[in-house]
């Protein structure tokens, strides 16, 4: 199941902390429907047929019961800009390494705080692990280890 806007606000205030949402940075704008908006640490420029990594300026925590996909957000699309990857396994802790693929011709730009990237919230049943790999406590834009 897809978390609403609700329930992600219900986990965020969640009184249980294996349960809670940790969203630092959190922007009310950033709140959509059934997803939540991940915006740029740092103003960067893609270049054409070019592949960026780019840090979420949020903090992100997500208890043992959730794990989440990032997907592009359309508007993004459009300009030719995709992602590459994006699985957050239950238990990640840290900032988001986004790895940005831009397939078009003309350069594109993002300022700080800018919405990139579509973070959508799913439930997890009978999970007996959480992560605790190589990119758990990640802070800013980490190159593959």
């Amino acid at each position: 199941m897809i978390l609403s806007s609700r329930s992600i606000q219900d986990r965020i205030h969640e009184p249980d902390t294996s349960r809670r949402i940790v969203i630092t940075d959190y922007s009310t704008e950033s709140q959509q429907p059934a997803s939540y908006d991940l915006r740029c640490a740092d103003s960067v420029t893609l270049a054409p047929h070019a592949v960026t990594l780019v840090s979420s300026l949020e903090w992100v925590e997500l208890p043992g019961d959730l794990a989440a996909t990032l997907m592009c957000r359309s508007s993004l699309g459009r300009k030719g800009v995709l992602i590459g990857g994006g699985y957050v396994d239950p238990g990640f802790r840290g900032h988001l390494t986004l790895c940005l693929v831009h397939m078009g011709s003309q350069s594109v730009s993002f300022q700080s705080g800018e919405r990139i990237v579509q973070m959508i919230f799913h439930e997890v049943t009978d999970g007996d692990h959480w992560y605790n790999g190589q990119y758990q406590d990640s802070v800013g834009a980490i190159e593959a280890r």
